[in-house]
């Protein structure tokens, strides 16, 4: 069985090629995929030839770890049936290419206890689960408080903005200097750094990646505050010690999802409790892989880039 996928095969040479795949066990899906979607942290550093040495990587590779597609064939040992609607988040069965992410293809096959089962009126939208998911996972959990400022009004700071609101929480503050991105706010103020004096935030949560900007955060919080990393980041981080000092700041690093995250987000979706979208700002055919992966990584307009494979052979 062989499949169509997106293949980098080195900074900025990204296209089309064909892939075989590995051989569907018992407790494994075929699922056809017809949307995914495009990270702008950890695959734009793939891309760009930037990203830190991490386990499993290596060129060739199939980029991607959002998408959505359909059961074409489920093995015996699994719950699923052809024709149901799931996420993926990635797979790693291919032949000749790195699946360290692995969900920019056409069809692929993955073990079941991977993907979620997901509402078929989602649409492309379903893509966006893992990401959500990602904002959940900062936030949830016991001491842990919601965000009262946001960094960043890019795909991750809007779910986090909704997901606090979600919650019941007073709406954030977020943070934005790019005016492109100043627009689609949903309940919550988005405003520029400069014009924020505020110095009592309980809880900041950096959407940014923007490791710089941490001895700023730690001039707006209260003392005992918390600042939250739920963005990736490329380079070592350090920050002053002496207004650390003073305020008893609190660092805390949020990592990827877990299959709980996905589980819950996926509840809050269905319940209507959270929703995606305008999330997503631009789609492309698979086939204009490299032109789409350049406007999702170099305009800042794009929030999300979603590619559509249901035209691709």
């Amino acid at each position: 069985m062989q499949t169509t996928a997106i293949i980098l095969s080195g900074p900025k040479d990204i296209g089309l090629g064909q892939l075989a795949l590995t051989a569907p066990g018992a407790g494994d899906l075929v699922v056809e995929i017809s949307h995914s979607g495009i990270s702008t942290g950890t695959e734009k550093l793939f891309w760009s030839g930037t990203m830190p040495p991490f386990p499993g990587m290596g060129y060739p590779l199939v980029p991607g770890y959002e998408a959505a597609g359909e059961v074409v064939e489920a093995g015996p040992d699994t719950p699923f049936k052809a024709g149901d609607r799931v996420f993926v988040p990635g797979a790693n069965c291919y032949d000749g290419a790195f699946g360290l992410f692995g969900g920019a293809t056409r069809r692929l096959v993955t073990a079941a206890d991977r993907v979620t089962k997901i509402d078929a009126g989602l649409g492309a939208e379903g893509a966006l689960l893992a990401l959500a998911a990602t904002a959940r996972h900062a936030m949830a959990g016991m001491h842990k408080a919601p965000p009262d400022l946001i960094v960043g009004h890019g795909v991750l700071g809007r779910l986090l903005a909704r997901l606090t609101i979600a919650a019941g929480a007073p709406a954030p503050t977020v943070w934005e200097i790019d005016p492109d991105r100043t627009t689609g706010a949903m309940g919550y103020a988005v405003v520029h750094p400069d014009a924020d004096d505020r110095r009592d935030y309980r809880a900041i949560y950096d959407a940014s990646g923007n490791g710089e900007l941490l001895n700023k955060l730690i001039g707006h919080i209260r003392k005992g505050g918390e600042i939250v990393l739920a963005g990736f980041y490329t380079q070592p981080i350090s920050f002053a010690f002496p207004p650390a000092f003073m305020k008893e700041a609190r660092l805390r690093i949020a990592a990827e999802w877990d299959r709980d995250d996905l589980i819950a987000t996926r509840a809050l979706i269905d319940a209507g409790a959270l929703s995606l979208s305008g999330l997503i700002t631009h789609t492309r055919p698979a086939a204009a892989a490299a032109e789409a992966y350049d406007t999702a990584f170099n305009d800042a307009a794009c929030l999300k880039m979603i590619l559509e494979w249901e035209n691709q052979s």
